[in-house]
């Protein structure tokens, strides 16, 4: 690859939401069958193992055998980022986005799909070094190879602030073209995660109409039939929605007796997390681990900590606390944005108890 040139960006260098989810992975020694293994995974654990990033590609590398993961080919084409993040923000250029092309690039500031294997130029995420622009003109695979050995992967483009940086830079240094890390496939995975994080061998998936599931070979991926009887890996989220509707003390008192904790949510990372579990609620909110503390007229969590991190629906957090007629604690929508709301803690909710 030729000169590379480096940019400082400090909104798009923030930390990649995906990257921070945290899931633990556990590798069964039997063989099963896809589907089986799928079976046994739900039943003790979360699912079959979801893989976010390098990261999670690192800690579920097995050298010795071959084993499935839970991607599955569905048939149904859709839009993802290389990264892995949600894909939340388009910005297409008057044009059918679901066309036969693959592979998007930017040009004038709006993106466009085309061939995979035609040649461009790329912009690669580098963590908090920002953003990497390659002089190499090479297919959107090749670039996104390049972009995970000597960086972190293809860029998403996750809003209009990050996309008008983006082509700022192309228009300062007289770049017309530049590949994103926004690609259309069929694979989906088994817990119905977004996740776009792919890391197949080179010319794979192939024979898609026949071997429609994914195996893990060392640490790249091939596609293979889905009845034959492997090892496999199961996840397990750190966090777990109890659908039991319990008071606020109820729950505390549950999940320090089965897992941990009521869940802190401390951090936009948390939250995230706590969004990709909320959806099977039966409750309009569920409990979190905060509470007003009356004898020093705040919230805190149940660790301590006072809250910094806040995500509030307005006027919750300002709300009239009388402590001598009910006590209250915080809970966060199902629904919406997943806002945070002030309930009395008597209220009976499904809650999200912490594992680690």
């Amino acid at each position: 690859m030729s000169q590379t040139l480096y940019f400082s960006v400090l909104l798009i260098a923030l930390c990649s939401l995906s990257e921070c989810i945290q899931r633990r992975y556990h590798h069964i020694n039997i063989k099963m069958t896809w589907t089986e293994a799928q079976k046994y995974c739900r039943e003790n654990y979360t699912d079959l193992a979801t893989v976010n990033n390098i990261n999670d590609i690192n800690q579920l590398s097995v050298t010795n055998s071959d084993v499935w993961i839970g991607l599955m080919n569905t048939g149904v084409y859709t839009w993802k980022w290389s990264l892995g993040d949600p894909v939340k923000y388009i910005n297409w250029y008057n044009e059918d986005s679901n066309g036969s092309d693959h592979c998007v690039y930017m040009r004038d500031g709006s993106w466009r799909h085309q061939d995979c294997n035609m040649n461009k130029r790329f912009i690669c995420y580098n963590g908090d070094k920002g953003l990497i622009i390659d002089d190499s003109s090479v297919s959107w695979r090749d670039a996104q190879i390049f972009c995970r050995q000597h960086h972190t992967d293809l860029i998403s483009v996750r809003n209009q602030t990050e996309n008008q940086q983006i082509q700022k830079i192309m228009n300062d240094k007289n770049i017309s073209e530049v590949w994103i890390g926004l690609f259309s496939d069929s694979w989906e995975w088994s817990d119905e995660s977004e996740s776009g994080f792919r890391y197949w061998s080179y010319g794979e998936p192939n024979n898609p109409d026949t071997e429609k599931c994914a195996v893990v070979i060392g640490v790249q991926w091939n596609n293979w039939l889905c009845n034959y009887p492997r090892t496999f890996v199961c996840h397990e989220d750190d966090l777990i929605l109890i659908q039991m509707n319990l008071s606020w003390s109820e729950a505390l008192r549950y999940c320090r007796e089965n897992h941990v904790d009521l869940v802190s949510v401390d951090s936009e990372e948390i939250q995230f997390m706590v969004t990709k579990v909320i959806n099977q609620s039966s409750t309009d909110a569920v409990w979190m681990g905060l509470h007003y503390y009356c004898q020093m007229n705040l919230w805190i969590w149940i660790r301590g900590e006072v809250v910094c991190y806040q995500n509030w629906a307005s006027g919750n957090e300002t709300k009239l606390m009388d402590c001598n007629t009910e006590h209250r604690a915080g809970a966060v929508q199902s629904g919406g944005d997943h806002l945070w709301i002030s309930l009395p803690q008597s209220h009976k909710l499904n809650f999200i108890c912490s594992r680690y």
